[in-house]
Protein backbone atom coordinates (compact mmCIF):
# COMPACT_ATOMS: atom_id res chain seq x y z
CA UNK A 1 0.00 0.00 0.00
CA UNK A 2 1.28 3.46 -0.91
CA UNK A 3 2.62 5.41 2.08
CA UNK A 4 4.01 8.61 0.59
CA UNK A 5 2.20 10.78 -2.00
CA UNK A 6 3.48 13.88 -3.78
CA UNK A 7 1.47 16.70 -5.37
CA UNK A 8 2.47 19.11 -8.12
CA UNK A 9 0.81 21.71 -10.32
CA UNK A 10 1.97 22.03 -13.89
CA UNK A 11 1.42 24.32 -16.87
CA UNK A 12 -0.82 27.38 -16.61
CA UNK A 13 -2.18 28.22 -13.17
CA UNK A 14 -5.90 27.92 -12.55
CA UNK A 15 -8.07 29.13 -9.66
CA UNK A 16 -9.06 26.16 -7.53
CA UNK A 17 -5.69 24.43 -7.70
CA UNK A 18 -5.07 25.32 -4.05
CA UNK A 19 -8.40 23.78 -3.06
CA UNK A 20 -7.45 20.54 -4.84
CA UNK A 21 -4.13 20.50 -2.98
CA UNK A 22 -5.90 20.97 0.36
CA UNK A 23 -8.44 18.25 -0.44
CA UNK A 24 -5.67 15.80 -1.33
CA UNK A 25 -3.55 16.55 1.74
CA UNK A 26 -6.39 16.28 4.23
CA UNK A 27 -7.61 13.01 2.77
CA UNK A 28 -4.06 11.71 2.62
CA UNK A 29 -3.49 12.25 6.31
CA UNK A 30 -6.90 10.83 7.11
CA UNK A 31 -5.81 7.64 5.35
CA UNK A 32 -2.46 7.58 7.15
CA UNK A 33 -0.26 8.82 4.30
CA UNK A 34 2.75 11.11 4.35
CA UNK A 35 2.11 14.02 1.99
CA UNK A 36 4.66 15.99 -0.02
CA UNK A 37 4.44 18.95 -2.37
CA UNK A 38 6.66 19.62 -5.35
CA UNK A 39 7.35 23.29 -6.02
CA UNK A 40 7.34 24.47 -9.66
CA UNK A 41 5.83 21.38 -11.24
CA UNK A 42 7.95 18.96 -13.22
CA UNK A 43 10.83 21.42 -13.04
CA UNK A 44 10.73 21.03 -9.26
CA UNK A 45 10.78 17.25 -9.62
CA UNK A 46 13.97 17.44 -11.65
CA UNK A 47 15.54 19.97 -9.28
CA UNK A 48 14.44 17.96 -6.21
CA UNK A 49 12.34 20.81 -4.85
CA UNK A 50 10.22 18.39 -2.82
CA UNK A 51 8.95 19.21 0.68
CA UNK A 52 7.01 17.17 3.22
CA UNK A 53 3.96 19.06 4.54
CA UNK A 54 1.60 18.67 7.48
CA UNK A 55 -2.17 18.29 7.25
CA UNK A 56 -2.75 22.04 7.57
CA UNK A 57 -0.68 22.98 4.55
CA UNK A 58 -2.52 25.32 2.18
CA UNK A 59 -5.48 25.98 4.45
CA UNK A 60 -4.95 29.75 4.14
CA UNK A 61 -4.53 29.50 0.35
CA UNK A 62 -7.78 27.73 -0.48
CA UNK A 63 -9.43 31.16 -0.91
CA UNK A 64 -6.75 32.39 -3.35
CA UNK A 65 -6.25 31.92 -7.06
CA UNK A 66 -3.04 30.67 -8.62
CA UNK A 67 -1.11 27.83 -7.01
CA UNK A 68 0.67 28.04 -3.67
CA UNK A 69 3.22 25.44 -4.80
CA UNK A 70 3.96 27.38 -8.00
CA UNK A 71 4.01 26.08 -11.54
CA UNK A 72 6.38 25.95 -14.48
CA UNK A 73 6.59 24.55 -17.97
CA UNK A 74 9.33 22.03 -18.74
CA UNK A 75 9.25 20.78 -22.37
CA UNK A 76 12.45 18.84 -21.63
CA UNK A 77 10.40 16.46 -19.47
CA UNK A 78 9.61 14.58 -22.68
CA UNK A 79 13.23 13.38 -22.63
CA UNK A 80 13.48 9.98 -20.84
CA UNK A 81 16.82 11.00 -19.34
CA UNK A 82 15.26 14.09 -17.76
CA UNK A 83 12.32 12.06 -16.45
CA UNK A 84 14.74 9.58 -14.91
CA UNK A 85 16.24 12.37 -12.80
CA UNK A 86 12.75 13.14 -11.49
CA UNK A 87 12.06 9.46 -10.79
CA UNK A 88 15.34 9.09 -8.91
CA UNK A 89 14.50 12.14 -6.78
CA UNK A 90 11.09 10.70 -5.90
CA UNK A 91 12.61 7.35 -5.00
CA UNK A 92 15.17 9.01 -2.74
CA UNK A 93 12.26 10.44 -0.73
CA UNK A 94 10.38 7.15 -0.85
CA UNK A 95 7.49 8.77 -2.73
CA UNK A 96 5.57 6.05 -4.53
CA UNK A 97 2.73 8.04 -6.07
CA UNK A 98 2.04 11.49 -7.46
CA UNK A 99 -0.97 13.75 -8.04
CA UNK A 100 -0.50 15.97 -11.10
CA UNK A 101 -2.80 18.98 -11.45
CA UNK A 102 -2.71 20.49 -14.94
CA UNK A 103 -3.79 20.18 -18.55
CA UNK A 104 -3.26 17.64 -21.32
CA UNK A 105 0.50 18.18 -21.50
CA UNK A 106 0.77 17.59 -17.77
CA UNK A 107 -1.31 14.42 -18.19
CA UNK A 108 1.21 12.97 -20.63
CA UNK A 109 3.99 13.51 -18.11
CA UNK A 110 1.90 11.72 -15.51
CA UNK A 111 1.34 8.84 -17.90
CA UNK A 112 5.06 8.49 -18.60
CA UNK A 113 5.87 8.47 -14.88
CA UNK A 114 3.25 5.79 -14.26
CA UNK A 115 4.83 3.64 -16.96
CA UNK A 116 8.12 4.03 -15.07
CA UNK A 117 6.71 2.80 -11.77
CA UNK A 118 5.45 6.02 -10.12
CA UNK A 119 1.66 5.72 -9.89
CA UNK A 120 0.12 9.04 -10.98
CA UNK A 121 -3.38 10.49 -10.97
CA UNK A 122 -4.13 13.59 -13.03
CA UNK A 123 -6.52 16.36 -12.02
CA UNK A 124 -7.89 18.66 -14.76
CA UNK A 125 -6.43 22.05 -13.82
CA UNK A 126 -7.03 24.44 -16.72
CA UNK A 127 -9.33 27.43 -17.21
CA UNK A 128 -10.02 26.50 -20.85
CA UNK A 129 -12.25 23.49 -20.02
CA UNK A 130 -10.33 21.53 -22.66
CA UNK A 131 -10.21 18.12 -20.91
CA UNK A 132 -13.03 16.08 -22.45
CA UNK A 133 -13.18 13.43 -19.70
CA UNK A 134 -14.79 15.90 -17.29
CA UNK A 135 -17.79 18.19 -17.55
CA UNK A 136 -15.85 20.98 -15.90
CA UNK A 137 -12.15 21.58 -15.28
CA UNK A 138 -10.60 23.19 -12.22
CA UNK A 139 -10.47 26.92 -12.98
CA UNK A 140 -13.19 27.15 -15.62
CA UNK A 141 -16.04 28.35 -13.40
CA UNK A 142 -13.96 31.11 -11.80
CA UNK A 143 -12.48 32.27 -15.10
CA UNK A 144 -15.96 32.39 -16.61
CA UNK A 145 -17.20 34.52 -13.72
CA UNK A 146 -14.16 36.81 -14.05
CA UNK A 147 -14.88 37.28 -17.75
CA UNK A 148 -18.57 37.98 -17.24
CA UNK A 149 -17.80 40.51 -14.51
CA UNK A 150 -15.37 42.34 -16.81
CA UNK A 151 -17.76 42.26 -19.77
CA UNK A 152 -20.64 43.61 -17.70
CA UNK A 153 -18.52 46.60 -16.68
CA UNK A 154 -17.25 47.21 -20.21
CA UNK A 155 -20.80 47.00 -21.59
CA UNK A 156 -21.98 49.78 -19.28
CA UNK A 157 -19.43 52.15 -20.77
CA UNK A 158 -20.15 51.03 -24.33
CA UNK A 159 -23.87 51.61 -23.77
CA UNK A 160 -23.24 55.07 -22.31
CA UNK A 161 -21.35 56.10 -25.46
CA UNK A 162 -23.26 54.11 -28.12
CA UNK A 163 -20.19 52.08 -29.02
CA UNK A 164 -19.32 48.66 -30.35
CA UNK A 165 -16.65 46.66 -28.53
CA UNK A 166 -14.62 43.66 -29.65
CA UNK A 167 -13.44 41.67 -26.62
CA UNK A 168 -10.78 38.98 -26.89
CA UNK A 169 -11.30 36.02 -24.53
CA UNK A 170 -8.84 33.26 -23.60
CA UNK A 171 -9.25 29.82 -25.15
CA UNK A 172 -8.63 29.07 -28.80
CA UNK A 173 -8.54 25.31 -29.40
CA UNK A 174 -11.35 24.96 -26.84
CA UNK A 175 -13.35 28.22 -26.90
CA UNK A 176 -15.80 27.30 -24.12
CA UNK A 177 -15.01 30.48 -22.20
CA UNK A 178 -15.95 32.62 -25.19
CA UNK A 179 -19.13 30.69 -25.91
CA UNK A 180 -20.36 30.48 -22.32
CA UNK A 181 -19.52 34.12 -21.58
CA UNK A 182 -21.17 35.22 -24.80
CA UNK A 183 -24.40 33.50 -23.84
CA UNK A 184 -24.26 34.68 -20.23
CA UNK A 185 -23.59 38.30 -21.24
CA UNK A 186 -26.01 38.39 -24.18
CA UNK A 187 -23.29 39.06 -26.74
CA UNK A 188 -24.40 40.07 -30.21
CA UNK A 189 -21.69 38.01 -31.91
CA UNK A 190 -19.61 35.06 -30.68
CA UNK A 191 -16.64 34.22 -32.90
CA UNK A 192 -14.78 30.96 -32.24
CA UNK A 193 -12.85 28.27 -34.05
CA UNK A 194 -16.15 26.38 -34.31
CA UNK A 195 -18.00 29.40 -35.74
CA UNK A 196 -15.41 31.60 -37.50
CA UNK A 197 -16.01 35.07 -38.89
CA UNK A 198 -18.26 35.67 -41.87
CA UNK A 199 -17.22 39.28 -42.28
CA UNK A 200 -19.80 40.43 -44.82
CA UNK A 201 -22.62 38.99 -42.74
CA UNK A 202 -21.16 40.60 -39.62
CA UNK A 203 -20.92 44.03 -41.24
CA UNK A 204 -24.45 43.87 -42.64
CA UNK A 205 -25.82 42.95 -39.24
CA UNK A 206 -23.90 45.77 -37.54
CA UNK A 207 -25.24 48.31 -40.02
CA UNK A 208 -28.77 47.04 -39.40
CA UNK A 209 -28.35 47.32 -35.64
CA UNK A 210 -27.13 50.90 -36.07
CA UNK A 211 -30.19 51.79 -38.15
CA UNK A 212 -32.50 50.20 -35.57
CA UNK A 213 -31.07 52.38 -32.78
CA UNK A 214 -29.33 49.66 -30.73
CA UNK A 215 -27.30 51.50 -28.08
CA UNK A 216 -24.23 49.24 -28.07
CA UNK A 217 -22.84 46.06 -29.61
CA UNK A 218 -20.81 43.32 -27.93
CA UNK A 219 -18.58 41.03 -30.00
CA UNK A 220 -16.63 38.23 -28.30
CA UNK A 221 -13.67 36.62 -30.07
CA UNK A 222 -11.68 33.59 -28.93
CA UNK A 223 -7.97 34.40 -28.71
CA UNK A 224 -5.73 33.71 -31.73
CA UNK A 225 -8.76 33.31 -33.99
CA UNK A 226 -8.09 36.57 -35.86
CA UNK A 227 -6.42 39.96 -35.57
CA UNK A 228 -8.95 41.83 -33.43
CA UNK A 229 -7.22 45.20 -33.93
CA UNK A 230 -7.64 44.93 -37.68
CA UNK A 231 -11.24 43.80 -37.28
CA UNK A 232 -11.97 46.91 -35.20
CA UNK A 233 -10.54 49.13 -37.97
CA UNK A 234 -12.70 47.46 -40.61
CA UNK A 235 -15.83 47.79 -38.47
CA UNK A 236 -15.11 51.50 -37.95
CA UNK A 237 -14.63 52.00 -41.70
CA UNK A 238 -17.64 50.01 -42.91
CA UNK A 239 -20.45 50.37 -40.36
CA UNK A 240 -20.43 53.77 -38.69
CA UNK A 241 -20.04 52.22 -35.24
CA UNK A 242 -17.47 53.82 -32.93
CA UNK A 243 -15.66 50.57 -32.15
CA UNK A 244 -13.10 49.73 -29.47
CA UNK A 245 -11.00 46.67 -28.63
CA UNK A 246 -10.41 45.10 -25.24
CA UNK A 247 -8.09 42.16 -24.50
CA UNK A 248 -8.97 40.78 -21.06
CA UNK A 249 -5.68 38.91 -20.62
CA UNK A 250 -4.59 37.46 -17.29
CA UNK A 251 -7.45 39.05 -15.37
CA UNK A 252 -9.35 35.96 -16.51
CA UNK A 253 -7.02 33.60 -14.60
CA UNK A 254 -6.70 35.30 -11.24
CA UNK A 255 -8.92 36.14 -8.31
CA UNK A 256 -10.74 34.29 -5.59
CA UNK A 257 -11.99 30.87 -6.73
CA UNK A 258 -15.76 30.61 -6.77
CA UNK A 259 -17.51 28.51 -4.12
CA UNK A 260 -18.39 25.81 -6.67
CA UNK A 261 -14.79 25.84 -7.91
CA UNK A 262 -13.46 25.15 -4.43
CA UNK A 263 -16.09 22.52 -3.76
CA UNK A 264 -15.35 20.57 -6.94
CA UNK A 265 -11.58 20.92 -6.60
CA UNK A 266 -11.57 19.63 -3.01
CA UNK A 267 -13.68 16.66 -4.13
CA UNK A 268 -11.28 15.88 -6.98
CA UNK A 269 -8.19 16.16 -4.80
CA UNK A 270 -9.67 13.87 -2.18
CA UNK A 271 -10.77 11.32 -4.79
CA UNK A 272 -7.28 11.25 -6.33
CA UNK A 273 -5.80 10.14 -3.00
CA UNK A 274 -8.47 7.47 -2.61
CA UNK A 275 -7.57 6.09 -6.05
CA UNK A 276 -3.88 5.97 -5.22
CA UNK A 277 -4.68 4.29 -1.91
CA UNK A 278 -6.34 1.54 -3.97
CA UNK A 279 -3.24 1.18 -6.13
CA UNK A 280 -4.85 2.84 -9.15
CA UNK A 281 -2.58 4.97 -11.34
CA UNK A 282 -2.26 6.18 -14.90
CA UNK A 283 -5.72 7.71 -14.67
CA UNK A 284 -7.25 11.17 -14.54
CA UNK A 285 -10.15 12.35 -12.42
CA UNK A 286 -13.30 13.90 -13.81
CA UNK A 287 -16.76 15.00 -12.78
CA UNK A 288 -19.45 13.67 -15.13
CA UNK A 289 -23.12 14.33 -14.38
CA UNK A 290 -21.95 15.66 -10.99
CA UNK A 291 -20.37 12.32 -10.09
CA UNK A 292 -16.67 11.69 -9.51
CA UNK A 293 -15.16 9.28 -12.00
CA UNK A 294 -11.82 8.42 -13.56
CA UNK A 295 -10.48 7.53 -16.99
CA UNK A 296 -7.29 6.06 -18.33
CA UNK A 297 -5.14 9.06 -19.24
CA UNK A 298 -4.52 7.98 -22.83
CA UNK A 299 -8.21 7.23 -23.36
CA UNK A 300 -9.08 10.62 -21.90
CA UNK A 301 -6.78 12.43 -24.31
CA UNK A 302 -8.35 10.61 -27.26
CA UNK A 303 -11.85 11.82 -26.45
CA UNK A 304 -13.21 14.38 -28.94
CA UNK A 305 -13.85 17.90 -27.75
CA UNK A 306 -17.46 18.88 -27.17
CA UNK A 307 -18.20 21.51 -29.80
CA UNK A 308 -21.56 22.43 -28.23
CA UNK A 309 -23.53 22.35 -31.48
CA UNK A 310 -26.73 22.57 -29.43
CA UNK A 311 -25.67 25.89 -27.92
CA UNK A 312 -24.67 27.37 -31.27
CA UNK A 313 -28.04 26.36 -32.74
CA UNK A 314 -29.97 27.91 -29.86
CA UNK A 315 -27.93 31.11 -29.63
CA UNK A 316 -27.30 32.23 -33.19
CA UNK A 317 -24.01 34.00 -33.79
CA UNK A 318 -25.66 36.69 -35.86
CA UNK A 319 -28.75 38.09 -34.17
Amino acid sequence: MVKKIGILTSGGDAPGMNAAIVGAIRTGYKLGKEMYVVYQGYKGLVENNIVKVDMNFGENDIYHGGTCIKSARLPEFKDPAVRQIAIDNLKKEGIEALIVIGGDGSYMGARKLTESGINCVGLPGTIDNDISSTDVTIGFDTALNNICDAIDKISETMSSHNRCVVIQVMGNRCPDLTLYAGIACNADFILTVDRPLNEDELMESLIEKKKNGQDHVLILVAEKLLDTSELVKRINNRTGWDTREDVLGYIQRGGTPSAMERFNAVRMGSYAVELLDQGIGGVCVGIVDNKLTHFDILESLKLPRNKHEDLYKTFDLIK
